[in-house]
């Protein structure tokens, strides 16, 4: 007796391509570095970071307070406004973001000369904006993340955003970052040196404002385009039939 049996669900070329697709994940499987030291059994309190940090640079944002130790009715709090400006009663529009407190304190005592014979000025970050940065393309969770204090590194900004999709292209990750004259420019990431442990120095800091992008797989993009173009219009039953003879 031949039984005749058919799935619409299964349709013509799917059992190859389920292989083929089983054969790529095997040969993309993700080799962590074996020479890693071992962690130690009791962490310090707080990991270790730089032993000299940068000067802090001011943010569209930050509160300052300038205070004038010999005419104290001259101080006063100032914001850095969206065009990193800031202005004070005796001096307007001095350029404040991206330079130092000690910078502008400088700037100022040139601008206050003009009504007093020996300004004694200084400048206070009295609080700090927060620092943002933004992930899109194949994570879980995109979007803006908000942190005060040092700015997310790239793994601790990918984890944030829920971490990557499988449809993700780890080996094409970038930064987006506004340079100088506000010109856009995108940075490589070596994101599988970072998650294999190979080149933990890839864990790059990210600055003010960047953007993580992760792309799609060329083999996503080519799914995407025939099951938008060509799958969605195929008949629901389409399917393969096979023969079940029993008896041989």
């Amino acid at each position: 007796m031949i039984h005749r049996r058919r799935f619409p669900f299964i349709k013509s070329g799917r059992p190859a391509a389920a292989l083929l697709l089983i054969a790529l994940l095997t040969g993309c499987a993700q080799t962590v570095a074996s020479n890693l030291p071992p962690a130690p059994l009791t962490p310090m309190p707080v990991a270790a970071g730089p032993s000299k940090l940068a000067p802090y640079r001011l943010q569209v944002g930050d509160l300052l307070y300038v205070r004038l130790y010999l005419n104290p009715e001259l101080n006063e709090d100032v914001v850095v406004r969206p065009d990193g400006m800031i202005s004070t009663a005796i001096a307007e529009d001095v350029p404040a973001y991206s330079r130092t407190p000690a910078q502008v304190a400088t700037d100022l005592r040139k601008r206050y000369r003009s009504v007093l014979s020996d300004p004694q000025i200084g400048v206070v970050v009295h609080s700090f904006a927060p620092n943002r940065v933004y992930v899109g393309g194949e994570v879980n969770d995109p979007g803006e993340f908000v942190t005060v204090g040092p700015n997310l590194t790239i793994s601790q900004a990918l984890a944030r955003a829920g971490g990557v999709k499988l449809s993700a292209d780890r080996t094409k990750v970038f930064v987006l970052r506004r340079g100088k004259d506000d010109k856009p420019e995108a940075l490589a990431v070596d994101y599988m040196g970072i998650i294999t442990g190979r080149h933990p120095e890839a864990d790059v800091r990210l600055a003010q404002y960047d953007t993580v992008y992760v792309p799609r797989t060329g083999v996503y993009e080519a799914y995407a385009w025939w099951n938008q173009h060509v799958q969605q219009f195929l008949p629901y039953n389409a399917g393969v039939t096979y023969q079940l003879n029993p008896n041989n």
